[in-house]
Formats: C-alpha cells, sequence, structure tokens
C-alpha cells in the first residue's frame, strides 16, 4: 500500500528525548516499510526513517528558539499533503482534530489516532461535527468521554521486538519512574512509596516549560531526601539499562492515561510495573502476572514486596506476545484495506446477453 504518515512538528521522528506520539509514529512507520509497504512520513527534517521523509519544517519545533509561531509549520504541512494526497491509498494523521475540516473535502481514505485525552468538553464539537471521519483509539478506556464518536478500531501501541530486552546479568535494586513531571502524572506519589517501603527511587523524566512553576514548588523540594536520584530526561538507548536494574517500575498516575508507553517498554525489558488502576492501566497490564494494578498508597507499598515473586521472563513474554510493533502494523494494515474498500465504487453486475 502507499501510505502517508502525517506525525506533530513538535518534536522529530523519533523524538531525541521524551515524545510518545513521535515515538509511535516512528515504530509504526518503520514497521510498515519493513513489512514492504510505501510509506512517506511528513515529519520535521531532523526525523530519521527508513521511509520517504517529506520534510515540514527543518527541525522539530520545541527544539527550535527561532519559531515564533510554531502553528505556521503545521498548517503549511496539512496543504502540502492535501496537494499530494492523489498519491496514496491512505492518509493516517496524528494531529487531534486539526485535518478534518481540510481532509473531509476530499475523496483519498484518511483515518487519525487520537494519543491523548478526551475528557475535555471544549474538544467534543469537533468530533461532534466531523461523525464521518474515523477514528482510532490507543485503549478501548480513552473512548469512554466520546464513546459516541466513529471509532473504527483500537489499536494498541507496540514496540519493536529487539529495541529492549532483559538483561540477565542485571542486579534489580531500586524502584524507577521514567516519564514526564506533572500533576497527573504523581512522581511525588513514586517518592513517598519507595521511601514507605525502603528502596531508593531513580527517576528518569522530563520538566516541560508548563510544568516547571509545578516542579519547582512541589517536587524539587522532595528531590533531596536520601532515597531519591533525579537523573533527568533519558533517550531510548538509555532506557534497558535503567529499566534493567530495576526491581519495578511505578505508575503512579492520577488520570484517565489513555495508554502509558512506559508500561510496555518496561514489561520489554522484563520488569513488572506497579500501578494505580486509571485510564488504560488494566488492558495493559494483566495484575499478579506483569504487575500489580493497586488502588492506593499502601496497596502499592505493600505491592513492593510482592514483585520478587514474579517472573521477569513471564513479563517478558506477554510483551511478545501482546505489544510488538508487528502486531501494531498489522492491525494498522487490517485497517487501511478496509478503508479503501469503503471508498471503492460498487459493482454492477452486468447481465449476459
Amino acid at each position: 500500500m502507499r501510505i502517508a504518515q502525517i506525525a506533530p512538528l513538535a518534536e522529530s521522528v523519533p523524538p531525541q528525548l521524551y515524545g510518545g506520539t513521535e515515538r509511535v509514529v516512528s515504530f509504526l512507520t518503520e514497521e510498515l516499510v519493513a513489512q514492504g509497504h510505501d510509506v512517506t512520513l511528513f515529519a520535521s527534517g531532523d526525523s530519521v526513517t527508513a521511509a520517504t521523509l517529506a520534510p515540514m519544517c527543518p527541525r522539530a519545533l520545541r527544539l527550535d528558539k527561532t519559531v515564533g509561531d510554531p502553528m505556521s509549520p503545521v498548517f503549511m504541512m496539512l496543504e502540502s499533503v492535501l496537494r499530494r494526497a492523489h498519491e496514496f491509498d491512505v492518509l493516517h494523521f496524528h494531529l487531534d482534530y486539526m485535518p478534518f475540516s481540510l481532509f473531509s473535502r476530499q475523496s483519498v481514505p484518511h483515518v487519525t489516532t487520537l494519543h491523548g485525552r478526551l475528557d475535555l468538553p471544549e474538544i467534543w464539537p469537533h468530533y461532534r461535527t466531523h461523525t464521518d471521519v474515523p477514528l482510532i483509539s490507543i485503549s478501548d478506556s480513552q473512548r469512554r468521554p466520546m464513546a459516541w464518536a466513529n471509532w473504527a478500531a483500537t489499536i494498541h501501541h507496540g514496540l519493536p521486538e529487539n529495541l529492549l530486552r532483559p538483561d540477565a546479568s542485571a542486579q534489580p535494586g531500586y524502584l524507577a519512574f521514567i516519564g514526564r513531571i506533572s500533576p497527573e502524572k504523581r512522581v511525588d506519589r513514586a517518592i513517598e512509596i519507595a521511601g514507605r517501603a525502603g528502596m531508593k527511587l531513580k527517576i528518569a523524566a522530563k520538566v516541560d516549560r508548563a510544568d516547571q512553576d509545578y516542579f519547582d514548588a512541589k517536587i524539587r523540594p522532595l528531590l533531596t531526601q536520601p532515597h531519591v536520584e533525579f537523573i533527568g530526561e533519558i533517550a531510548d538507548s538509555q532506557k534497558a539499562a535503567f529499566l534493567a536494574g530495576a526491581q519495578a517500575l511505578l505508575f503512579p498516575i492520577d488520570w484517565p492515561e489513555p495508554f502509558g508507553l512506559v508500561m510496555i517498554e518496561a514489561m520489554a525489558c522484563g520488569v513488572p510495573i506497579i500501578a494505580f488502576d486509571h485510564g488504560s492501566v488494566r488492558e495493559v497490564l494483566e495484575d499478579g502476572l506483569t504487575g500489580f494494578i493497586v488502588d492506593g498508597m499502601d496497596a502499592a507499598v505493600r505491592a513492593v514486596d510482592r514483585v520478587p515473586a514474579l517472573s521477569r521472563a513471564a513479563v517478558r513474554r506477554r510483551f511478545e506476545q501482546r505489544f510488538t510493533a508487528r502486531r501494531m502494523a498489522e492491525d494498522h494494515v487490517a485497517l487501511y484495506e478496509q478503508l479503501v474498500r469503503a471508498k471503492l465504487p460498487p459493482m454492477r453486475a452486468i447481465a449476459a446477453e
């Protein structure tokens, strides 16, 4: 198939550091190419891909301090994709509702994956207005605030099978937190859980500009505790070593997490997860097999003592069975083919004379 992947421009594909959406777009794009599809990636010019790269700006907008209006390159990208739409069998957007109005007025099949939270009433009118646009959810739980929307499929994220692997020589000796420091991610909970469990906590996390005040006021004072080590933002190449030494990943979220890529990154390394029961957690984790799903701080602290009884080999096996990039790409291709078939004109029977 001739497939266009249209990525956000805030980060490169893959991102140099933090960036869940762009990382998934990269995994999907590379696996589609590996499976023999003709893929064009519309993304920032510093992206790296085996697909044909259509650079829409010189570098990721988050890293380009010369850009004063970050929306201008995005709208120019939409226009570029529209002018080239006839070159593709399907257009796959990762830009939320931004392409709806423009691309509902052309004939090439298109689909949009929603990567974020949907419990924001101000966004609902866009989806009610464009009920003809097919949508992909990244978990069933993500759909709940907009159960009425035009859902075409739920497709869970996946990772390249050998991107992250267990390290049999590692000696797990600490708890880990990876991600973004923000009120909903609750790194403060992770710090308290580790302290009460008598464990060291290593934090590999990004601080967005939007969360800087929260970090300075609420989190920075907690980092002075002797059991806490703040590492900062890490790249994919550093994750395997970071996770290999972890007894468990703490995922103490306080929001309707749409998926939680870090959970399957930990599973790929054979690392169990202790997660609070919000959002997609029950779709990703299997309680008592790949980790523990808890309902509060006391339960989380108790779960730390139970983690050594879990099989790290079994955690890795479940990753291989459920969350590889190959499975993710195959699920997408099946949907693309369905969308293309739906656009074909109906066959007309011709009676024999």
